[in-house]
């Protein structure tokens, strides 16, 4: 090992932007601390200017969360740079990230700005976030769809400027390996210039499906700076993908001769995170986090593996933080053999916890015969991380067929007692999402619904995420369950009682 490789995550920031994604800043701080527990180098926390939401978010994580710099975005704007520095002041290691589109199409359809006119934008924001803090990124947006010469000048500037890190964002997912790999080598000789106290970062995009080969490509030309977000989610198809990077540079370390800081341990626990509070699931065939990466069903995968890991797996699943081996639940199982899988999966609960899980274990255990491990997880990991609600749903009745108009009553504990509220829908789920928003009595649009199998079979237990909109906010809430009405009238209600939260 030779070189330390520098690992920014933006997953709240750029992998926040992915449609559909409305995180609060309690989730969001719950992320950073994740992630500074995964001990990636860089967070950036957010886009402070963009909106209060995000601005409180920014600050929040700056005063709470320890270890790794907290970065923001701004566009080179007084306005922008200002805000970010209000957000970031209480950070112990804070970072303006400036960014101004240098590419043709950016320039006159978006912009509608000279080259001079960036040129001079760029610097100016640069020497501003420099008044307020050492650290200071500059990325040329839209590098790779730019006239090099140019981009090299601009981020020229910027380093004159007062920049320490220039970042090459192939914004849209539109270079290659090798055409990454030569701009990014001309940018380390011709813009660092053997300056050791400037680094050369990458951020792409995953629109061909290279964003991780690219950022990857980049190390052999210099680049000490890798952006992604974990699970690679961000806008359109996503970003690079935090931890397919970290294990790359980690397995291969005899191609790309470089180290991170990056506890992989907590790879797969801030993977469970961050895809439980987007409501985004990860494939199951995802490498690295995916639920099959370590999983073998064919005869002679066994086989092998039984004799020997290493005849099929090249890393070990416990170095990510994964489970080898599935545990399996039933009816009959006592509070011991609870506890005894919960040990096994390193799950600690405190007794008020463990109750509610094991009879949510017994609960589904009547339903189905057998309960795997993803189960338990998502069991536990829905009980732990529910908030207090003010409304809770007590049961339901929903009728519906080709000849009558789905309908449906629900029955609530709220405001001390329990009340029942019926509605009509298009389905099922439309009607009981008709009966709560009686019971709220709030105008609330559903922006998004999604229903994600945990296991599969006829007798899955399924994810449901939803999110609504109330006015210009929105607010979303979860639920597991084996019924799919019951979960979505659950998360239904959590989101609803984030809204209001007296009922």
């Amino acid at each position: 090992m030779s070189d330390r490789l520098i690992i920014f995550d933006t997953t709240l920031r750029d992998g926040e932007q992915a449609p559909g994604i409305a995180l609060t800043p309690d989730e969001k701080v719950a992320i950073a601390q994740q992630l500074a527990k995964l001990r990636v180098d860089v967070i950036e926390a957010g886009f402070a200017a963009s909106s209060p939401g995000d601005f409180d978010a920014v600050s929040r994580i700056a005063k709470k969360v320890k270890g790794p710099v907290i970065a923001t975005l701004a566009r080179a704007t007084p306005n922008d740079i200002d805000q970010a520095w209000e957000a970031l002041k209480e950070a112990d290691h804070p970072r303006i990230h400036v960014f101004m589109s240098t590419s043709p199409v950016h320039m006159e359809a978006m912009l509608r700005m000279t080259p001079d006119e960036v040129l001079q934008a760029s610097v100016e924001g640069v020497k501003r976030a420099k008044g307020y803090c050492d650290d200071v990124e500059f990325s040329p947006q839209d590098a790779t769809r730019s006239d090099p010469d140019f981009m090299i000048d601009v981020c020229r500037a910027a380093v004159e400027a007062g920049a320490t890190t220039i970042n090459i964002p192939d914004t849209v997912g539109y270079s290659t390996p090798a055409e990454f790999s030569a701009l990014i080598g001309r940018v380390y000789e011709e813009v660092r210039n053997g300056r050791e106290d400037v680094i050369i970062s990458t951020h792409c995009h995953n629109d061909l499906g290279l964003a991780v080969a690219n950022s990857l490509s980049a190390i052999f030309a210099g680049a000490r700076q890798i952006e992604g977000a974990i699970n690679g989610i961000g806008e359109r198809a996503g970003n690079t993908s935090i931890e397919e990077v970290v294990m790359a540079v980690r397995t291969r370390a005899d191609q790309f001769g470089v180290e991170v800081g990056v506890d992989t341990t907590q790879i797969f626990e801030t993977s469970r995170l961050v895809s439980r509070l987007t409501g985004y699931p990860v494939q199951y065939n995802k490498s690295v986090v995916g639920r099959n990466a370590f999983a073998h069903e064919s005869g002679i995968h066994q086989h092998g593996v039984l004799r020997d890991r290493l005849t099929y797996e090249i890393m070990d699943a416990e170095s990510v933080g994964q489970q080898a081996a599935q545990i399996v639940l039933g009816k009959h199982s006592g509070r011991a053999g609870f506890a005894d899988t919960l040990e096994k999966m390193g799950i600690v609960l405190d007794d008020e916890a463990f109750d509610k899980g094991f009879a949510r274990v017994k609960e589904l255990a009547d339903r189905k015969v057998n309960i795997t491990e993803a189960e338990v997880r998502a069991i536990v990991e829905d009980e732990t991380s529910r908030p207090e609600q003010s409304v809770e749903l007590v049961g339901f009745h929903v009728t519906g067929g080709s000849e009558e108009t789905p309908s449906a009553v629900v029955r609530l504990k709220m405001n001390g007692g329990e009340e029942e509220f019926s509605g009509e829908g298009d389905g099922m789920v439309h009607a009981a999402f008709a009966a709560i928003r009686q019971a709220f009595d709030v105008d609330a649009s559903l922006v998004d619904y999604r229903v994600v199998p945990v296991t599969a079979g006829a007798d899955a237990m399924a994810e449901v995420s939803v999110v609504v909109r109330i006015g210009d906010s929105t607010f979303s809430g979860r639920s597991v369950s084996t019924d799919v009405v019951e979960g979505s009238a659950e998360a239904f209600i959590a989101a609803l009682d984030k809204a209001t939260p007296h009922g």
